[in-house]
């Protein structure tokens, strides 16, 4: 099928939102953790956190428009500056999809959904004690997107978690070995299957794949 811009905008518009989430591939799947002032937490599933940056170690992720509907992620980071994000993994997607209800402000989704929260002295927000991988993370910086009312939320990693079996050759962080999980759309959740490794690519290494293709 083509879609063109019109037929895009003539879509019904769960469709047109399912559509569009989905095509730009498997996103992260994380469950990100907050506590308001008066000591409620929160907890909500995102698809759009990514990296920043190494050095410093930051992280973004993006909010939806914050007008009618309450974003309780986002005025709870503002209120004391800090969050988790924690790794969605096989063993958990149920409880996780579930948080992305529109529980009211004084209900926490932690107790809800069936997940533990956990806490690193000295740190206010929650962690996922479920999840495999986990930071805790210093708000930085909201930058707005005017195209869609939305925001980049970036974030400096302060504690990182995870098991030892996850590093592979040569330190690389092997997600599958963690059953790690992605999401595809609004509700659609894959697995992850390491393929193959390559070395760290240089010009003088480039396979001849011209080559290749003719013999």
């Amino acid at each position: 099928m083509h879609y063109t811009k019109v037929a895009i905008e003539q879509l019904d518009s769960i469709q047109r939102l399912k559509i569009i989430n989905a095509v730009s591939g498997v996103k992260p799947a994380n469950l990100i953790g907050t506590v308001s002032s008066s000591g409620v937490t929160n907890l909500g599933v995102f698809n759009s956190v990514f990296h920043l940056g190494s050095n410093p170690p930051l992280q973004g992720f993006i909010l939806r428009p914050t007008g009618e509907v309450p974003r309780h992620t986002y005025e709870n980071l503002l209120q004391n500056g800090q969050y988790t994000i924690n790794h969605i993994h096989n063993g958990i997607i149920e409880q996780a999809h579930y948080t992305s209800a529109k529980f009211k402000a004084e209900v926490s989704e932690f107790r809800e959904c069936g997940l533990t929260e956990e806490y690193i002295d000295g740190f206010e927000a929650p962690f996922v004690k479920e999840s495999h991988l986990k930071m805790g993370m210093y708000f930085k910086e909201a930058i707005p997107i005017e195209l869609n009312d939305t925001w980049l939320i970036i974030g400096e990693i302060q504690h990182l978690v995870l098991p030892p079996e996850v590093f592979g050759e040569e330190d690389d962080v092997d997600l599958a070995a963690i059953d790690t999980v992605g999401i595809s759309g609004l509700n659609t959740y894959y697995s992850l299957k390491k393929l193959r490794r390559f070395p760290y690519a240089r010009v003088s290494e480039v396979p001849n794949f011209e080559k290749n293709q003719t013999e």
